[in-house]
């Protein structure tokens, strides 16, 4: 371990000074130990201390863009909260390089059961430090945050509260598998993350890393086996003091385990806070530093700041190209929230519509009607037997799958919580995947699009299901979200109807008077799809069928917000 070093806070009027400790050693049960670097007042304590572990490499400095709220300095680090910041409001920081990366020794596997079993043995070992008060908090965007909800999973006693900030929950549900589908951007992700550490300068301190064959059993278990089981958030088990917070543009990712966290976990305090845009730009806000500090200087310095006699839920309202307002409410979903159905009309369409258009009506059609597309993609060159590679360069097939639109609203209408979409299908093969995408249409038939995670255009909302996995949990379901099993995989035999529900995850937006409600339903990602395309080579051959009205009750059900709340 290199000596502590003290350094001046910024910014210059806060009289504290940074007290630097780098390389210390975080002795693990097994004899491993984990590198760790530590920012700390002046002074002899005890200190509150706020937590991350990870593989990101504590030592890599983050050069952060110039719009972002806080100052860029040497010690800022990719996702984790900013010590020339923090430090000065009377806390200690701790960043670990998890096992096997950085420069911490062993193999790395990411969010596994050891790396949940070292966070717990890292947070304890921190509360019994000199200059700790013994009361540890967590906090951190994405990685960061996912590794919180497991190792909360196991109770580490020095764990009084956490801000899991824009994290997923399941690895099976939220990030690998979108209703079975296999989400690309995860292992494009774990080979990034590879490359980063056996071919960059983290080689130096771990040339073997990397063993554990991540890759083979993500993609091997696309099932929910139980294979995942240290990899999902057990909420029963999950009794800590918790903000959590969601990202509206965060389909794709991390959103939904949000949102779960909050209606699911067994924790008595518990906030839930939703908003919008960049990944990363909103947790190093003015707004959203104060509600983190906040919540921690409540419970893990027993200020009665009252926070917690605050309406739980803050939630930013989407108006459309990004604008909006903050609205606090008392739970989620909304308790006075008009579940309304919106029946698919697919009677022929007018001479002037597309082929593949139809209707999204209050009242449900008496007669049945159906509407059958190509389950194939026009790709070149072998592209569309391969992957969504070529979609995600834009290269959308027009006329793919069906669009279905409300007619022009007559008012405004807010549209916040779960949305799930129930209707029956059919396929000329064994198996279907279907790509349900929510838009916002002008009156001039223009997308009104938002900015989303990584900074690029996204649509409304978005759900998944490849059909052979729609078998439900009976116990989690609940009317507005499907909860599916994923435990065995329904075959579909060529002509069979059978009835599905999609889980669309969780939005807010303001349609505005005059504009369209519109539901894609197609076999392959559709617009907005940028960074979150999907592997489904199996099953774009063959016709798929979409049934609707008569005895094949088919519709979209949205979360409407009476008027009056949505400015």
């Amino acid at each position: 371990m290199n000596a502590p070093t003290t350094i001046a806070a910024q910014p210059a009027d806060t009289a504290a000074r940074i007290v630097i400790e780098r390389d210390v050693d975080i002795p693990m049960r097994d004899g491993v130990t984990l590198k760790a670097d530590i920012f700390r007042p002046e002074g002899d304590g005890p200190f509150p201390v706020i937590m991350n572990l990870g593989p990101y490499q504590k030592d890599k400095i983050w050069v952060p863009p110039d719009d972002l709220a806080e100052k860029a300095n040497p010690l800022m680090n990719w996702e984790t909260v900013n010590p020339e910041w923090w430090v000065p409001r009377g806390y200690a920081l701790i960043r670990v390089d998890a096992r096997g990366t950085g420069k911490s020794p062993g193999q790395g596997e990411p969010w596994s059961h050891q790396e949940a079993v070292d966070y717990y043995d890292a947070i304890e070992w921190a509360a019994k430090q000199p200059w700790s008060s013994g009361r540890i908090g967590l906090s951190g965007i994405s990685y960061f945050a996912i590794n919180q909800w497991f190792v909360a999973n196991l109770q580490p006693p020095s764990l009084k509260a956490m801000i899991p900030w824009e994290g997923f929950a399941d690895l099976y549900r939220d990030a690998l598998f979108h209703g079975g589908i296999l989400n690309l951007f995860m292992t494009n992700w774990f080979v990034t993350h590879m490359m980063h550490h056996l071919l960059g300068r983290a080689y130096r301190h771990n040339p073997d890393t990397f063993q554990t064959n991540t890759l083979w059993k993500w993609i091997r278990n696309s099932l929910d086996s139980g294979a995942f089981r240290g990899e999902q958030a057990q909420w029963d088990k999950i009794t800590v003091p918790f903000l959590t917070v969601g990202n509206w543009s965060g389909m794709g990712l991390h959103m939904r385990g949000n949102s779960e966290a909050f209606m699911r976990a067994a924790s008595r305090h518990k906030k839930l806070r939703m908003h919008a845009g960049n990944h990363v730009h909103p947790f190093y806000t003015e707004d959203g530093r104060n509600d983190q500090l906040r919540f921690f200087d409540h419970w893990l310095k027993g200020e009665a700041n009252g926070v917690m006699d605050e309406p739980p839920v803050k939630l930013w309202i989407r108006q459309g190209d990004s604008k909006g307002f903050w609205r606090h409410e008392n739970e989620w979903p909304l308790a006075r929230t008009k579940w309304t159905k919106f029946h698919f009309d697919l009677a022929p369409p007018r001479a002037d519509q597309p082929k593949n258009s139809g209707g999204l009506i209050l009242e449900p059609p008496t007669e049945a009607a159906s509407r059958t597309y190509f389950a194939s993609g026009a790709g070149k060159a072998g592209q569309a037997s391969a992957s969504s590679t070529f979609l995600a360069a834009g290269a959308m097939m027009a006329g793919m799958g069906i669009a279905l639109e409300t007619p022009p609203l007559e008012e405004d209408v807010e549209v916040t919580g779960p949305v799930m979409a129930k209707f029956w299908v059919e396929s000329s093969t064994e198996d279907m995947d279907l790509f349900l995408t929510l838009r916002n249409i002008d009156p001039d038939g223009n997308d009104v699009f938002e900015v989303g995670q990584q900074g690029q255009q996204v649509p409304v909302a978005k759900g998944w299901l490849r059909v052979s996995h729609r078998e439900l949990d009976p116990e989690l379901s609940r009317p507005y979200r499907p909860y599916h099993a994923h435990k065995r995989r329904l075959w579909l035999t060529p002509g069979e109807k059978v009835e599905v529900q999609v889980e669309v995850w969780p939005t807010s937006m303001v349609f505005r008077k005059g504009h369209r409600i519109r539901l894609d339903i197609q076999p392959r990602d559709g617009l907005g799809s940028i960074h979150y395309t999907h592997y489904h080579a199996d099953y774009n051959t063959g016709h798929n069928t979409i049934h609707a009205g008569g005895a094949h009750e088919s519709y979209l059900l949205l979360p409407i917000i009476p008027a009056g709340s949505h400015g």
